[in-house]
């Protein structure tokens, strides 16, 4: 049996190719958007991909379902549930799909979605989608109510938790993904494994876990909606070529390089997003607006595809292109957190905390404000004192440059902590207790 897992870190995102070298045939379950990695695998192996399988229609990531239809004649199979606009074949509950020799066995798995399915692979390994991950389970959250999802995929884990305990699980998902709080960095498991150590898998019965997973609260991309209505509506072929541009012109500035560089010097009203720091696509996607014209700022034409390629991975699809040359007009002061002590001591700036609030429930410095970083192109530095520079701090100052450069672009003074964070502050920091916890 030919098994290729593919893993999408920034995304933290996985897909895989599954079939008989010795039919030369395969099939493809969750293809990214960017399917050359799949085509070259496939070339690698000897195998025709003659099907993709998709668990659910994705929110997290454009599929490259509509690629492989329109540039190799692929056909998609799904959940009649799914109601795409696309022509597709329907999978349903129990049957089989073979590969050559190799056996996919369909269990439909709705909670996470009304149509998610995961597969059953030869009896001995199974792809479970954004049902059951590594250490978790997925979010209720996303299609439908919070309740009515959480209640179907408790009766789903359910179901899945009575396969073999010697099964291997390979998730849609592992750790950096928004679709799970919890999810290990694994790659993979075993149903047995899961058993014993996930703590969703502990409740007895369905109200006990629709109580405790509707609580969690876990941000939502506001690219969700698109990305859902890209995969669910006519298929999507290749993205257009990204243009080198000599002038950036009128638009958004996405400046992918690293926040030292952006400090340095970066184009008047740029944001600052880091290619090479973690969950780039979808802290970008916090940020930018898809309706608007997105010009990427990088070092260097390898630096822009990778950015465009990010981009592209959560619906950002057309991008006005790239300049590596631009008028660098302002720059950024970064304070150091000895130095940042010193100026509270004098009161001469304010704190802003650009972490999420469960993770200042857990520390925050006294007396800073507090706005996730993902908020501030809606609601700027709203009550903090316009005279006063605003100094942003998270966990390791990749947040803090993205949510100074937002504020720079609306015309607040502000300066990142870029090395370190409020764990590493040397003072004494608070932490809060909400109501009922122990």
């Amino acid at each position: 049996m030919l098994f290729r897992q593919f893993v999408d870190d920034d995304l933290g995102c996985a897909s895989y190719l599954i079939g008989d070298p010795s039919k030369g045939e395969a099939f493809l379950i969750d293809p990214a958007y960017a399917i050359e990695q799949y085509l070259e695998a496939a070339d690698e192996e000897g195998v025709r991909i003659a099907r993709v399988l998709e668990t659910h229609t994705h929110a997290d990531h454009v599929s490259g379902h509509g690629r492989l239809a329109l540039e190799h004649g692929v056909p998609t199979s799904v959940h009649p549930l799914a109601e795409p606009e696309f022509d597709f074949e329907p999978l349903e509950d129990g049957q089989d799909l073979p590969a050559g020799s190799v056996s996919i066995r369909v269990i439909h798995t709705p909670g996470h979605r009304p149509e998610h399915c995961a597969f059953v692979v030869d009896d001995r390994l199974v792809l479970t989608g954004d049902s059951l991950f590594v250490g978790d389970a997925a979010r209720p959250d996303l299609a439908v109510e919070a309740r009515e999802g959480a209640e179907g995929l408790f009766h789903s884990l359910q179901r899945l938790t009575q396969l073999p305990d010697s099964y291997e699980v390979y998730p849609g998902h592992v750790a950096g993904s928004l679709c799970g709080a919890a999810m290990s960095p694994a790659h993979s498991s075993t149903i047995g494994d899961e058993k014993r150590t996930n703590g969703k898998l502990d409740y007895g019965d369905a109200q006990a876990f629709v109580n405790a997973t509707t609580s969690l609260s876990t941000p939502r991309p506001p690219t969700t909606a698109r990305v859902v209505a890209l995969n669910k509506g006519p298929f999507i072929g290749a993205p257009p070529t990204l243009e080198h541009l000599e002038d950036p012109g009128d638009g958004t500035i996405l400046d992918v390089r690293p926040a030292e560089m952006h400090a340095a010097g970066h184009v008047h009203g740029a944001f600052n997003v880091p290619v090479s720091g973690s969950s780039f696509a979808t802290r970008a996607g916090f940020v930018l607006d898809p309706e608007e014209r997105i010009v990427i700022h990088a070092s260097d034409e390898a630096e822009a595809a990778e950015a465009a390629r990010g981009l592209q991975a959560v619906g950002f699809i057309e991008l006005a292109g790239y300049v590596t040359e631009a008028r660098l007009t302002e720059k950024l002061e970064p304070v150091e957190l000895d130095e940042l002590e010193q100026l509270l001591e004098r009161g001469a700036v304010q704190v802003l905390d650009v972490r999420e609030k469960s993770e200042r429930d857990e520390g925050y410095i006294p007396g800073s404000f507090h706005i996730p970083f993902r908020m501030l192109r809606e609601s700027g530095a709203e009550g903090m004192d316009a005279e006063k520079p605003v100094v942003t701090i998270c966990e390791s100052g990749m947040r803090a440059s993205i949510a100074a450069s937002v504020l720079t672009a609306a015309g607040v003074d502000a300066r990142p902590v870029l090395h370190g964070g409020v764990n590493d502050w040397p003072g004494g920091t608070v932490s809060f207790r909400r109501c009922g916890s122990g």
